[in-house]
């Protein structure tokens, strides 16, 4: 099926067809159609999977000190991030209410209002329409048709959750605590825990000639430890792991966490996890486009960017259990632990741009899961046929 065919009435019913075999029991489960890793699908995908519900659209430390902004470009929809001067952390449309011109154009912080640079119409971090210079003619700041009562800025839907800042175009769609009440749920040892994060040692990003949705696939299974990560494998086995499968969310987790650092000194731990903590630890991607890892002294969160139907910016963020982790005094082994995740995370991209390019294979049909192994990564693909049908 071509990407062109699924916008022709009887293709829609072979789309249907196909959307439906993904859904379809695991052991005669087909994957996703080749289409929704191409351009063909990828305008309904935005709409249905990302503006239609709640999705990550950056992290709480972009934004660290009141009057902090930063503009974030939402799949085309301008956004932005504001600490208010309490600091709060709100999420706007990055656009004025006069012309539609686009307030802020790269992160800073502002130390007064927001003014706009067409006709310095300025609005508080509160979103409040403060001023409107001359809209009345020369000299005359007001005028009656000019409520700044209704004028100000377009306030988006957001919450937060283990520091990754999420938003809901929709209006429809469920509230924030609904979306995340699964997996607040399932780690409910971590959910409302203070995190600490390393700063510019702690945050990197990856760019991948490939589909959003292969990154969350490979994430969610551990199928491919031995031959992809063989460092990892070393100590955290592929038979040390488990399949971890919840409303909205998918993954893994393993009994053996104890990575080596180089002889540093441990990171302290959140205080009093359950014993269970002491090895293990669990990666789960909240769809649709975010991936965290829970540890017994930190946290990590992918938040994957598309860029198009076939390419992907991958965020990295790192916080710690407790202030001192985020310090200098642990610097060296901040860096060493990014490192390692660096690697990890790299190792994975040949195998997600590799499945990239597999799609151009007009007969390939979405592929088989294994029952035994594949069952978070046919969640998600579950899913998204449900979101799109």
């Amino acid at each position: 099926m071509s990407a062109a065919e699924i916008r022709t009435g009887p293709a829609d019913i072979a789309f249907a067809e196909a959307l439906a075999a993904v859904r379809a029991p695991i052991g005669a489960a087909r994957g996703l159609p080749n289409a929704l890793y191409a351009g063909g699908g990828w305008a309904v995908e935005r709409e249905r999977l990302f503006r239609g519900g709640w999705s990550c659209i950056g992290f709480e430390e972009d934004v660290p000190e009141p009057g902090d902004v930063r503009p974030v470009d939402h799949l085309g929809a301008p956004l932005l991030m504001a600490r208010d001067r309490a600091g709060g952390l709100r999420v706007f449309q990055n656009v004025c209410r006069h012309r539609g011109m686009i307030l802020v154009d790269a992160p800073r912080n502002v130390p007064g209002v927001l003014r706009c640079p067409y006709h310095s119409w300025c609005y508080s971090l509160d979103g409040k329409l403060r001023a409107t210079p001359h809209v009345g003619g020369p000299g005359l700041n007001a005028h009656p048709a000019v409520d700044p009562a209704a004028t100000g800025l377009i306030g988006v839907r957001s919450g937060v959750f283990l520091g990754c800042v999420f938003v809901a175009l929709d209006a429809e769609a469920e509230p924030f605590e609904d979306f995340v009440a699964p997996l607040r749920a399932a780690w409910a040892d971590f959910a409302d825990r203070p995190l600490f994060h390393g700063g510019d040692d702690s945050r990197f990003a990856l760019e991948l000639a490939a589909n959003w949705k292969l990154a969350v696939e490979n994430y969610c299974e551990s199928y491919h430890l031995p031959w992809v990560h063989p460092g990892l494998n070393a100590y955290s086995r592929l038979e040390d792991h488990y399949p971890l499968e919840g409303e909205g969310f998918a993954g893994q987790g393993t009994t053996v966490y104890a990575p080596a650092l180089g002889g540093d000194r441990a990171f302290p731990d959140f205080p009093g996890l359950p014993s269970r903590w002491d090895r293990a630890a669990e990666y789960a991607a909240l769809f649709p486009n975010l991936l965290l890892g829970v540890h017994r002294d930190h946290v990590f969160a992918i938040r994957l960017e598309p860029l198009g139907p076939d390419r992907l910016r991958e965020h990295v963020s790192i916080r710690y259990a407790a202030p001192e982790a985020a310090g200098p005094d642990f610097a060296p082994p901040r860096a060493r632990n990014a490192a390692l995740w660096r690697e990890v995370f790299e190792e994975d991209v040949f195998v997600v741009e590799g499945m990239q390019r597999g799609r151009g294979a007009p007969g390939f049909d979405g592929g088989v899961f294994s029952p035994v192994m594949d069952g978070p990564t046919h969640a998600f693909h579950r899913w998204v046929a449900a979101k799109l049908a």
